[in-house]
């Protein structure tokens, strides 16, 4: 079964320039191509890849889909639509998966989104079709309010899977627990929901990546989730500001390792190739 990074990111900063905070613009702003993801992976053991959206920009995922198409060990693309506008959102998808292996939708709530947003009826409709054409959602939640958004799209999809990135921003800084653990067990209540094991910029802009230190929020992710519904992903490039790609990776297999073979092979890999219909 093939080792699977399930989240990671390219850009061009002359390109799409980004906005980062103070402490990370040292590090991310600049480019990153996935040539120099290549050599990153290939030292790790990752097989494939998938993508990731990184702005809430149509353009960015139509470039995104035809980086894919020209580099095979790319799996496939999660990118972005303009859920706000069902019209424009039925066009894009119809174009964008006959450009590439478009797998998926996410939309950062963080970046120009009022509360509520995915409840509205014109994102409502918007996710119907994203549902009907097979993709998955993802979303970034990292507050009450966006949790019960994440939530609330689960219920009203449960045929379509519902991706929380980077574990839901689990207090690892601060020595929390509460209330991101009950966010967890609320999650994995729903059987269409998934979560991947990475770090999100929310965390480590704050946080050095450490193993130990982050170990017993993914056994709670993995005790409430199982195995079958998590999905192990870098976040390369933003993981530099917290650590090199081979000390998180490494990481997320030493964190793993206490699980049964095929339990391993499913959360390196199987459930992205499941989730994303690779």
């Amino acid at each position: 079964m093939a080792v699977i990074d399930s989240h990671h990111h390219v850009w061009q900063v002359a390109r799409r320039p980004h906005q980062w905070p103070p402490e990370a613009r040292a590090t991310l702003d600049r480019d990153f191509t996935p040539t120099d993801l290549l050599k990153e992976m290939r030292a790790a053991g990752v097989d494939g890849t998938i993508l990731m959206q990184s702005l809430n920009d149509y353009e960015e995922t139509e470039e995104f889909l035809d980086i894919a198409q020209a580099t095979p060990w790319m799996r496939g693309v999660v990118g972005w639509v303009p859920l706000d506008n069902p019209a424009e959102t039925e066009a894009a998808l119809d174009l964008l998966s006959a450009r590439g292996p478009l797998v998926g939708i996410r939309h950062l709530m963080r970046v120009g989104a009022t509360p509520g947003f995915l409840q509205r009826p014109d994102v409502v409709q918007s996710l119907t079709l994203v549902a009907r054409a097979g993709l998955a959602f993802e979303t970034v939640p990292t507050n009450p309010e966006q949790w019960e958004q994440a939530f609330a799209t689960a219920d009203r999809f449960p045929d379509m899977p519902c991706v929380v990135n980077h574990l839901g921003r689990p207090p690892v800084p601060e020595s929390g627990w509460e209330p991101w653990a009950t966010w967890i067990t609320r999650a994995a209540a729903r059987e269409n929901m998934v979560i991947k094991l990475s770090a999100g910029i929310a965390l480590i802009q704050h946080w050095r990546w450490s193993t130990a230190q982050i170990r017993p929020f993914v056994e709670h992710v993995i005790e409430s989730f199982g195995p079958e519904r998590v999905m192990a992903g870098s976040n390369w490039p933003v993981v530099l500001i917290a650590g090199t790609y081979q000390e998180v990776w490494r990481g997320i297999v030493e964190l793993l390792a206490p699980y049964a073979e095929s339990e391993r092979a499913a959360m390196l890999g199987g459930n992205a190739e499941r989730v994303y219909g690779l």
